[in-house]
């Protein structure tokens, strides 16, 4: 058994039992006549320091070019969002379904662009032979979950955009920027997750 599991699930589950009224959404921007369920998987890998594997999408894709990204997608019908999301990973960076233990769902997050995103929380070897599906996937890289969930790490914006204030997160890694939905996302599990509880065990 994995004591990165046991922990991360006894903490997952213990941040769960009680409703957050102000997490993290985009739903007022959302555009209502395009809409779409997706899910998307926090992979965390099992090491003494253990880290979050994360996506940069290509340049050329529709919505959120360039950006960095969780692996996931679009929920099939017929579909749960933690098969969506191991699908995913596999259709992205080859990434096995029996590889990842998973922890359980998390808040969904609404995006600007309409999509409904169910974030799937798993635990997976250290060190996977990942593939990126170029298709998909310009690069990858894994970066350090107790900076990803120390809320101290990030720099918060505000921005005017569609006739409101919008905030959002910022955290730079090794060249990569990591903003937008993927750090709402992470914004919104560090409320759930008690990092030092975590890493002080």
């Amino acid at each position: 058994m994995s004591a990165l599991f046991d922990r991360l699930q006894a903490l997952f589950e213990q941040g769960h039992r009680a409703d957050i009224p102000d997490l993290l959404s985009d739903e007022r921007f959302a555009d209502a006549e395009r809409t779409a369920d997706a899910a998307v998987l926090i992979a965390v890998t099992d090491r003494p320091s253990p880290g979050v594997i994360l996506t940069q999408r290509p340049a050329g894709m529709r919505d959120h070019p360039g950006q960095v990204a969780f692996p996931g997608g679009k929920i099939d019908p017929g579909e749960t969002a933690i098969e969506a999301a191991l699908r995913e990973a596999e259709e992205e960076l080859a990434m096995r379904p029996e590889q990842v233990r998973v922890v359980g769902a998390t808040d969904r997050y609404q995006t600007g662009t309409g999509f409904d995103i169910t974030p799937v929380l798993g635990v997976v070897p250290p060190d996977l032979p990942l593939v990126p599906n170029p298709g998909e996937v310009a690069a990858w890289f894994e970066a350090p979950l107790d900076i990803l969930l120390d809320r101290d790490n990030w720099t918060e914006h505000e921005v005017f955009w569609s006739g409101a204030t919008r905030r959002y997160f910022e955290y730079h890694h090794e060249g990569f920027r990591i903003w937008g939905v993927t750090a709402a996302i992470i914004a919104n599990l560090s409320r759930r997750i008690e990092y030092r509880a975590l890493f002080d065990a």
